[in-house]
């Protein structure tokens, strides 16, 4: 099964900046919308941001201003660029898609905003 690979996560101050990467095989990348999601410790999974095959953004409100979702069609990489991180963006981020009636959900890279 095609898998998707998230990097990025790590440690980081209250204000500070991290990029998150997803990267996809070709077969699925961008074929349908992909996103990025996220699970804080006892809560739900959470979308954070959207990108549409047309290249339509959606954010999550506590994120909209300070995370960019991107895609790369010649890496087959999507990005997620967070800036002026709280700790209340602490939380495992998924990449997700579903290009046909498979869902494909990467195995998590986690984030920690120390205060």
């Amino acid at each position: 099964q095609a898998q998707l690979v998230e990097s990025g996560g790590g440690l980081v101050q209250t204000g500070g900046s991290l990029r998150l990467s997803c990267a996809a095989p070709g077969s699925i990348f961008m074929r349908s919308s992909m996103a990025w999601y996220r699970q804080a410790p006892g809560k739900q999974r959470e979308l954070v941001a959207l990108i549409t095959a047309s290249s339509r953004v959606q954010y999550a409100s506590s994120v909209a201003g300070r995370f960019t979702i991107s895609s790369d069609n010649v890496k087959n990489t999507l990005y997620l660029q967070m800036n002026d991180l709280k700790p209340e963006d602490t939380g495992d981020y998924y990449c997700y898609t579903k290009p046909g009636s498979t869902a494909y959900w990467g195995q998590g890279t986690q984030v920690n905003v120390s205060s």
